[in-house]
């Protein structure tokens, strides 16, 4: 019996492992890198055509025109006619959380219970996830990983995309509390419209009274008896954490901000369907906002069709701080190409690129060290074939995460060229 069970294991990991397909992570940069030649978006809004790009020992050592001097020492990449660009970061992601949709086993993103404060969403990271290399192999190297379900879902971390485990994933740990503000109605799939939420007050009550409670415990250093839930809300009072609130409808999003106000707190505002409607409010209180995906239909009969197409613009226009994020987690390979999406709707160009890097960076508190090709930042970034943000062209050739040369090959790429060798030999 016990013969055979072993068998039975020995089997299912040889048929783990081979049928898994997950680049080993890279090691650290061993020697200084200069990319000459190419065409340099910065993240930061500006573009420098002809330019070179050093590294060392994962830091960015020099941004300038190519040929202003010399770089011994160091091993040259030749990007001539090619692009460079600061690594994308995906926004509210679940990530490394989720493996495939409609397989239970493989979802580890949310929790049972309704205020789930103390969960924290990176210790169920999973850096083995073969959708992990695909969505780095379009550009995305950093994540935000974002727990789900009930008011609140916990605390998200930001995460590097090449790393053994999550200890070596962690970027920025456990910054952002997020809280799903009660809708006053939704739509009915039953009785195909939309329906009141007849427990919209009650749910208001019970975020107040667990902010109150919380806020309360936060005043009182030591306790004889440590509540888990309010030990994790304890960042907010404290500023050491962001309030991420996911609301979509203009009523949502306003009293939102004004709930957090009372306990003198900035929220970010996650999802942001009708952000356009209210900039103004949103610059006067200076709140960011983290769009979701505007690859959508519109949400009213009565919106222009192209309405969500344009909501980039129309916040770029406004000056609202904003990033773009996209859904679920393996539809981030296409993160990229929304924001071109956005660009032939009336969003810059170089703030469409902005929206995925510096801007995203800012909003996670993370601007200091990465997001943009700067002197002293992370070497975090790619160099594309061509345009980035257009899906007919991208096509990355090299890509480093803090320094490190990562494998850019995928388990889709495998397939692609193992079924392409299959009908060759017909």
């Amino acid at each position: 019996m016990k013969f055979t069970l072993n068998l039975l294991f020995a089997l299912l990991f040889l048929n783990v492992s081979f049928g898994q397909y997950v680049p080993v992570p890279a090691p650290a940069q061993s020697e200084p890198i200069l990319i000459t030649g190419a065409t340099v978006h910065l993240g930061t809004g500006e573009v420098m055509e002809n330019a070179d790009v050093a590294f060392a020992e994962g830091k960015i050592t020099a941004v300038m025109p190519a040929g202003s001097r010399q770089f011994p020492n160091h091993r040259v990449i030749n990007a001539s006619g090619k692009h460079v660009y600061p690594g994308f970061i995906a926004t509210n992601t679940t990530l490394g959380l989720q493996e495939i949709g409609a397989v239970r086993a493989t979802n580890d993103n949310r929790e049972l219970g309704e205020f789930n404060s103390n969960i924290r969403s990176l210790i169920a990271y999973n850096t083995d996830s073969e959708i992990t290399p695909t969505v780095r192999s379009m550009g995305v190297l950093m994540a935000e990983v974002v727990p789900q379900g009930g008011r609140i879902s916990g605390s998200s971390s930001v995460v590097q995309l090449d790393a053994w485990n999550w200890e070596d994933a962690a970027y920025k740990t456990d910054f952002a509390i997020h809280l799903n503000w009660p809708a006053s109605s939704s739509y009915n799939w039953r009785q195909r419209r939309m329906v009141r939420n007849e427990r919209y007050a009650e749910q208001l009550r019970e975020v107040e009274s667990f902010f109150d409670q919380a806020q309360a415990y936060s005043q009182t250093p030591n306790h004889e008896r440590v509540n888990l839930k309010f030990e994790a809300m304890r960042g907010l009072f404290d500023g050491s954490k962001k309030l991420f609130v996911h609301a979509n409808s203009v009523q949502a999003i306003q009293e939102a901000v004004l709930f957090a106000e009372r306990y003198n707190l900035v929220p970010t505002i996650v999802g942001g369907r009708d952000a356009w409607m209210i900039t103004d409010f949103l610059n006067e209180h200076k709140v960011p906002v983290i769009l979701d995906s505007t690859q959508r239909t519109p949400a009213r009969e009565d919106e222009a069709i192209d309405q969500p197409f344009r909501e980039p613009a129309l916040l770029h226009e406004a000056g609202v701080l904003f990033c773009q994020s996209h859904e679920g987690f393996w539809q981030y390979r296409n993160l990229a190409f929304q924001a071109g999406q956005a660009v032939a709707y009336g969003l810059p160009y170089e703030a469409a690129v902005k929206s995925l890097t510096l801007d995203a960076a800012k909003i996670l508190g993370i601007d200091d060290s990465c997001g943009s090709i700067e002197v002293g930042k992370d070497a975090t970034l790619f160099i594309s074939e061509g345009d980035a943000l257009d899906m007919r062209t991208n096509k990355l050739t090299h890509a480093f995460i803090q320094g490190r040369e990562i494998n850019l090959d995928n388990k889709q790429e495998m397939l692609y060229r193992r079924f392409q060798k299959k009908y060759r030999q017909r």
